[in-house]
């Protein structure tokens, strides 16, 4: 079985470069990419749902 890299915020915001509040302004919209909250409380983001998200900037910006 092959395991998903999964991101801290900290690194999802270092490769989107937005700060925190930003992204939570975005995520509060519904336009951030998925976030998983771990049972420690923690959010983390699988490296494929990045991807997905930058895909879909990618085509909302070409229309």
């Amino acid at each position: 079985m092959t395991r998903t890299r999964m991101l801290k915020l900290s690194e999802v915001l270092e490769e989107i470069d937005m700060s925190r509040a930003a992204f939570y302004r975005m995520r509060a919209r519904g336009e951030s990419p998925r976030l998983i909250k771990l049972p420690n409380g923690q959010l983390r983001c699988r490296r494929s749902d990045l991807d997905a998200w930058w895909d879909s900037c990618e085509q909302d910006s070409a229309a």
